[in-house]
């Protein structure tokens, strides 16, 4: 719960590990016996440690080159049969997450994604308990003026990534426009390190178009592998057999919507070398 906590308010496994280390070396310090509640202690902690991070972040991301996404986070599939939690940590509700200032991220995660109560969030967070229902009922309406339209199930989404994943290692276009939205939207993070698009691609056929040119100046082969990336069905892209990127998919109605393609080596080691999150 804690890791979870620090990687949706930050966005980033490493830093969630950052802060799981500073609770753990506080906690330990701590006399035991004046703690009555040990969880909404290990909350309190979690949670200013976060927000001490995430203000400094949110200064380096202004500098960032090209677009930012969310570093991808390996899960169990037994996270996608938790549908409020797979869509609160999902590409797409990461990056309406980042919209919010640091104590409206807070107060949202803590409270509709683990129904956190009113006071412990006020304790985490410093401010009134009266405070904290008015921040959180302006990041709900903030939310969900911006966050997806339907969630996909677990089964609709393996079925339009199956798909698309034939038609990217084949190089079909019609088979790309069949499985993508009219107005789909690739978002594509190298970090400056790696090639990548620098602003987003509208339009299923601009995707078409920019991934079959960049496949021919690439000249590589390109293989996808199903994984499960943020609670939902994704693919690790492979060129000519090397670990390239994760691909995660937001399909609505059948259709893929949005595209969040991370290049970034820096932001891929939860992905090659980590331990999938689970719920078990």
């Amino acid at each position: 719960m804690l890791f979870t906590v620090a990687y949706e308010m930050l966005g980033s496994a490493a830093d969630a590990e950052d802060v799981l280390q500073e609770t753990w070396l506080r906690w330990a310090g701590v006399d035991l016996d004046q703690v009555r509640d040990p969880r909404a202690y290990l909350v309190r902690i979690t949670t200013r440690q976060a927000l001490n991070r995430l203000r400094a972040v949110k200064r380096r991301r202004e500098a960032y080159v090209g677009q930012w996404l969310p570093e991808p986070l390996l899960t169990a599939p037994d996270v996608a049969e938790d549908v409020e939690l797979a869509e609160s940590m999902s590409m797409a509700m990461m990056l309406v997450l980042e919209t919010l200032t640091p104590t409206e991220r807070a107060v949202f995660v803590l409270r509709e994604v683990f129904d956190v109560g009113y006071e412990e969030i006020a304790a985490a967070v410093g401010k009134t308990p009266a405070t904290v229902r008015q921040i959180a009922h302006r990041a709900r309406q903030h939310v969900d003026a911006r966050r997806p339209r339907k969630t996909a199930s677990v089964r609709e989404a393996r079925a339009a990534m199956e798909s698309f994943r034939r038609a990217v290692e084949t190089g079909d276009p019609q088979g790309l426009l069949d499985v993508l939205a009219p107005d789909v939207v690739l978002l594509a993070d190298g970090g400056g390190l790696k090639r990548a698009a620098l602003r987003p691609v509208v339009g299923a056929e601009k995707f078409v178009r920019f991934y079959l040119g960049r496949s021919r100046k690439l000249g590589g082969t390109f293989t996808c592998e199903p994984t499960f990336v943020n609670g939902s069905p994704a693919l690790a892209v492979h060129l000519d057999g090397e670990f390239d990127g994760v691909m995660a998919l937001r399909v609505e109605d059948g259709l893929i919507t949005g595209i969040y393609f991370v290049r970034n080596p820096e932001k891929l080691t939860a992905v090659t070398s980590g331990t999938p999150l689970t719920l078990r």
